[in-house]
């Protein structure tokens, strides 16, 4: 069963990564994976009660995250539909791609580690449409914007699902991991943008042409454009600490924050008429939001549960214990298969697989881990989840991705490694 398992989830991620040859959209695969999946894994075990509730427990965890993404990106479509973008996009005067790539990398490094790096992700991409009018240019940046978005959240408690659950699981400190991480996290950014801002010297930033047709005839004023921008990044901004407050998961913040945007957005367009409102409304805002990178998302995230169930993932960091030995090595292709696979089964594999009595919290091998995991899945576009978001909302072809941004990624990903080695040995 583990081989058919196995070859069918190979068959799922080529046909994603061959989307554009095959003509047929990653979605539709995703699904069809995961369909697959689920259906050889029930019928090979014949315990019907035991897959129903693992499938259960992958659908609660899914939803989660498939819910927090859909809430993100109604904010997001809302600020957006009122021009709030412009609060910021007015202030940029650069007109060089080169000096443009560096502001947007290190807000997104820096913004990614207090949001997360998901809904960071989300945010820079929909703030680069609005800067940039060619196609290809926005390809460039929104895979540097996916490498930042890593970077930024491996270095914080609430950056990165990963370095999340590392954190609630008492393995990392959050003062300890910023201090350990932050480093080699800004080397894994700084190198590819260094690289990156040789290569698009001379190139002038084109923006893209405003017009009655782009904006819908909608007209706002500027209060409101600055108070709904304020108003859905101080919803986004308050996610992480209504999580560290109540307890509760974040998309229940996001939803929370949705429900209040909503009420605040209907208060506010009460006195016009329904023609004006309509298209700033929440409801218009639903109906805009990209559907298929969520069917993607869930079918993605069904697939690579059942690898976890079937404990695929455990005998692979089983099997790198015995064969490989060496704690870094280890957690070094631990952080490249995340770029396969997602990296929260094989931290959770990996945090069970290690006791904490041999691996005290703090100490090398959970934070290394909580770098290595976070910033691995930035060598492929299907290994994290601002990736994936990534190929949703500027339509990133797999391949392209590999040519361009994953031997970047790559130098990075492997120069922050070095910095860390130093930095511990150093340290210690």
């Amino acid at each position: 069963m583990l081989t058919l398992l196995v070859a069918v989830f190979v068959l799922a991620y080529l046909a994603i990564a061959f989307e554009h040859p095959l003509k047929v959209n990653k979605s539709a695969s995703a699904l069809l994976g995961a369909g697959l999946l689920w259906t050889i894994y029930a019928l090979a075990t014949g315990d019907h009660q035991l897959v129903g509730e693992q499938l259960n427990e992958s659908l609660a965890t899914t939803a989660q995250i498939v819910f927090f993404l859909m809430g993100a990106m109604t904010i997001v479509e809302v600020v957006d539909a009122h021009h709030g973008f412009e609060v910021i996009t007015s202030r940029i005067k650069t007109t060089k791609q080169s000096s443009l790539i560096w502001l947007i990398g290190l807000v997104t490094f820096f913004l990614s580690a207090v949001l997360d790096n998901l809904t960071t992700t989300i945010v820079m991409i929909s703030l680069v449409k609005k800067l940039l009018d060619n196609h290809e240019d926005r390809l460039f940046f929104a895979g540097m914007i996916v490498i930042a978005a890593n970077a930024g959240g491996a270095w914080s408690p609430i950056g990165d699902v990963t370095t999340t659950m590392l954190w609630i699981g008492g393995q990392i400190t959050a003062l300890a991991i910023i201090k350990g991480v932050f480093i080699p996290s800004a080397i894994n950014l700084l190198i590819p943008l260094i690289v990156v801002s040789f290569m698009l010297k001379g190139r002038e930033v084109v923006a893209p042409q405003k017009s009655a047709c782009a904006s819908n005839g909608v007209h706002t004023s500027d209060f409101e454009k600055k108070f709904m921008f304020c108003m859905g990044i101080g919803i986004l901004i308050s996610v992480p600490i209504f999580k560290t407050v109540t307890h509760l998961p974040p998309f229940m913040g996001i939803l929370f924050g949705l429900g209040v945007l909503w009420l605040v957005g209907e208060l506010l367009h009460s006195n016009k008429d329904d023609q004006y409102k309509e298209p700033l409304t929440l409801v218009r805002a639903l109906k805009q939001i990209d559907m298929s990178s969520i069917v993607f998302f869930i079918g993605i995230l069904l697939a690579v549960a059942t690898l976890e169930h079937t404990h695929v993932l455990g005998n692979l960091a089983t099997w790198l214990n015995q064969t490989v030995g060496r704690l870094d090595l280890i957690v070094t292709l631990i952080g490249m298969a995340s770029a396969v696979v997602d990296n929260v089964p094989l931290v959770a594999a990996s945090m069970g697989m290690y006791s904490m009595a041999n691996h005290p919290p703090d100490s090398f091998l959970w934070e290394f881990m909580a770098y290595a995991a976070g910033t691995g899945g930035s060598m492929l576009i299907i290994g994290s989840a601002a990736g994936v978001a990534a190929m949703g909302l500027e339509k990133i072809d797999f391949f392209w991705y590999v040519r361009k941004i994953s031997w970047l990624a790559l130098l990075g990903y492997f120069a922050g490694i070095a910095a860390y080695i130093l930095q511990f040995k150093l340290l210690h």
